[in-house]
Formats: structure tokens, C-alpha cells, sequence
């Protein structure tokens, strides 16, 4: 009898609990997952606007908030075993999901390309090896550890975690000491002034397009517990960090990401390995993510469509790099109203209940979830305040709202039917 292969990555199901893993390895996924290089720029970005207290306290709020979030993503996916593009299954229905699921894998793609890009041209500067041969290089490495699945991630995340985090600290020591010390960092004053709503804003939107794949990668928490602490550690530990780095990076040298700041500093091989590293752990999780998203759709095991994914994505990074950020960004401005649909719908509407996915008969398409993301991305965009909020709380409010009045209307029909039979 030939036996069947199982996909251990779990692509088009719940991951059972007999390959969920411990707080220990989940917590450096997730850590590994939040040492992000964007977050670095913003964080120079704030430390060029704010002072230094003020600097700490919206880190602080920012990551509060990301750790609401996020962990509440966390807690869904560690009770389902589901990933966010199965979940969306529940909101959107299965069509629906498709629309979702090529949204969040192709911004992952982009990101992806840019990363091996921003890895091989600084890289090419400092060693005059070849850019598109460091881009090669890079992006079959990453491409394989995606490939491999969070085992893979799970390795790259004990050696990057650690590694990032001595290294950084110490380049970032360096260059506190030329300005005058943890003092002089407290006595900076901005020469322009961010608002504090601009500053919460820029901190928020960050990673909350990347946090919306929270349950990629928490769906492998053994406990919901353990799933929500990991989650909440890893933003405010990991993502916490890399706002430091870059603030204290721009403020002593110029220069946000702290690769850069070790370049100057003349620690060449240490900046190769923390801007490889920082590097390889975001677009890791991004290529497992863009897996995942269109393995819902195509129904291809999500090992192949990685594959796939990272060739493009290597091929692109060049192209990827030097004309879409900004609209990669602009693409990510679509994300946070997804997972908040989730929430909404899970702790909301369905009150903490989702049927079993296996045994779930799923709706073609969720208009009600569609016309909610709409509000959402809308809201974001015209409504003053801060953008990722809006898109987030609007998109959950007209969802609540709309699914009673849709409910309310068809019991109203059936009653009505019954009435005249």
C-alpha cells in the first residue's frame, strides 16, 4: 500500500497539536519575525522628529498597540491551528479568501525581492563582488529556508536572534559614546519636530501589514497562551529593538539601519552578517507567508508555490527594488482591515466559536467582509487620525454592524415566509 505524504506545513488545514511547538522555539520564530529592517528606518525617522523621552514613550504605545493586535491574531490561530488565509475562509468565505490571500502573498513577494535587493547593493559596495551574484546567492538561500518550512525558520531565527541583538548593541554602544553617551542621547533635540500623531502613526504602520500574517506562524503554538505571550514579547522586545537601533543610529551617524552604522564604523564583516541576517529572517517569513496565500488559492503544496515564488521574487529584486516600494507600500495599506476582519468575526460574531475547518461548509463569498475591507481601506485613506487605526477599528465596526443587519433581514424573510405559508 503506498503511503501517503503528509505536508507537514499543514497548508489547506488546522495543524494538529502533536506538531505544535514549545514557548521556546515559538518565541525566537516570532522575534525572528519582528527584526525588520522598515522598522529601523522608522525608528531613525522618529529619532530625527522626536526627543528622546518622547521617542520611548511612542515606541512604547506603538508596540502596544501592534501587540494588541497581533496577539489577538495569535490567540485565534494557536485555538484553530489555522493560518491567516484559512481564517479568512471564515470571514470572507472560500472565493473571498482568494481575494485576500493574493492581496497579503503578492505584497509578501515584493517585499521579498526588495529584501534580497537591499541586501546586494550594500554588500556590493563594501566587497565589489557582483550585485546580481549576491542577489543569486541571497535569494536561493532564503528561498530555501522557506522552503523547508518553520523548522527551517525556526533554525535561522535561534542563530539571527541572538546575533542581531549582541552585535547591534554593541555598534549602537559605539556610537552613543561619540555623542556624548545615554546623557547626550536624552539632550538631542530634533531639528523638526514630528507630531506625536505623525510619530504613532509611522511606529504603528510599520509592521501592521506584516503582523496581519501573525497566524502563519502562531498556528504552531502549542497553547493559546503560549501563542499570545510570544507574540506580545516579540514586539516589544524585537520590534522595540530595531525602532532603537535606528534612532540612536540617525542620531549619532546619520544613518537608520544599523548595518550601515557599523560600515562606518569600519566592522565590515559584522555588518554583512547583521544586514544578512536581519535581512534573511524578514523575507523568510515573507516567502512562507506568500506560500501559504496562494497555496489557497491554487491549492498547490505550499513548498512548490515557494519555490516559485522565490525564483520570481529573485529574478524582480532588482526591478522590485528601484520602482515599487512605493507601491508596495500603498499595497500594504490594504492589509490591517483583513485582520481585523478576522477578529471581528471570530470573537464577535461567531462569539469565540468556528466549527471545525474540515467539517465547514464555507459560503462562496462574504459580501458583508468585502464591503467591511472596502470602509476599512477607505477610512484609512480620507478619514483624519491615524491611518492603520482607522482601517482596523472602522472596518470592524461596519463588519459588526452590517452581519446583524444581514441577519436581522433574513430572519425577517423567513419569518414573513412562514407567516404567509
Amino acid at each position: 500500500m503506498e503511503r501517503k505524504h503528509v505536508d507537514h506545513e499543514f497548508s489547506l488545514q488546522a495543524v494538529p497539536q502533536s506538531h505544535r511547538n514549545g514557548f521556546w522555539r515559538m518565541l525566537v520564530v516570532m522575534l525572528g519575525f519582528t527584526f525588520f529592517s522598515a522598522s529601523m528606518w522608522s525608528g531613525g525617522t522618529l529619532g530625527n522628529g522626536l526627543t528622546f523621552t518622547q521617542f520611548i514613550w511612542m515606541v512604547l504605545a506603538g508596540n502596544l498597540i501592534l501587540g494588541l493586535y497581533t496577539g489577538a491574531l495569535a490567540y485565534v490561530a494557536a485555538a484553530t491551528g489555522l493560518s491567516t488565509h484559512l481564517l479568512t475562509r471564515y470571514a470572507f468565505g472560500e472565493k473571498g479568501s482568494y481575494v485576500t490571500s493574493f492581496l497579503l502573498s503578492a505584497t509578501q513577494v515584493g517585499w521579498f525581492g526588495v529584501g534580497v535587493a537591499m541586501f546586494a547593493i550594500p554588500v556590493e559596495k563594501v566587497t565589489g563582488i557582483n550585485t546580481y551574484v549576491l542577489i543569486a546567492l541571497a535569494g536561493i538561500l532564503m528561498t530555501g529556508s522557506a522552503f523547508f518550512g518553520m523548522k527551517a525558520l525556526a533554525v535561522i531565527s535561534f542563530i539571527a536572534v541572538p546575533a542581531i541583538a549582541v552585535l547591534g548593541s554593541f555598534s549602537v554602544y559605539k556610537a552613543t559614546e561619540t555623542i556624548g553617551g545615554f546623557q547626550g542621547l536624552f539632550e538631542h533635540q530634533p531639528t523638526e519636530m514630528l507630531s506625536l500623531a505623525a510619530a504613532l502613526t509611522i511606529c504603528v504602520g510599520s509592521f501592521i501589514s506584516g503582523g496581519t500574517l501573525t497566524p502563519d506562524f502562531a498556528r504552531f503554538a502549542k497553547t493559546k497562551r503560549s501563542g499570545v505571550i510570544t507574540t506580545l514579547i516579540a514586539f516589544f522586545i524585537g520590534n522595540s529593538l530595531m525602532f532603537f537601533f535606528g534612532a540612536i543610529g540617525a542620531i549619532a551617524t546619520g544613518q537608520s539601519d544599523i548595518s550601515e552604522v557599523m560600515f562606518i564604523q569600519g566592522l565590515i564583516i559584522p555588518a554583512i552578517i547583521v544586514l544578512g541576517l536581519n535581512i534573511w529572517t524578514t523575507n523568510d517569513n515573507a516567502l512562507y507567508a506568500s506560500g501559504l496565500g496562494f497555496s489557497n488559492i491554487t491549492k498547490i503544496k505550499k513548498s512548490k508555490v515557494v519555490l516559485f515564488n522565490g525564483i520570481v521574487g529573485t529574478i524582480l529584486a532588482m526591478w522590485l527594488y528601484n520602482n515599487f516600494v512605493g507601491f508596495l507600500t500603498l499595497l500594504g495599506s490594504t492589509l490591517p482591515p483583513i485582520g481585523a476582519l478576522i477578529l471581528a468575526d471570530y470573537f464577535i460574531v461567531q462569539r469565540g466559536k468556528y466549527k471545525e475547518f474540515e467539517k465547514m461548509q464555507f459560503k462562496a463569498i462574504n459580501w458583508t467582509a468585502l464591503a467591511a475591507w472596502g470602509a476599512g481601506v477607505a477610512l484609512a485613506k480620507f478619514v483624519p487620525g491615524i491611518p492603520p487605526l482607522n482601517a482596523i477599528i472602522g472596518s470592524a465596526i461596519v463588519y459588526i454592524v452590517l452581519s446583524v443587519v444581514v441577519k436581522n433581514a433574513a430572519m425577517a424573510t423567513t419569518s414573513e415566509v412562514q407567516r404567509v405559508s
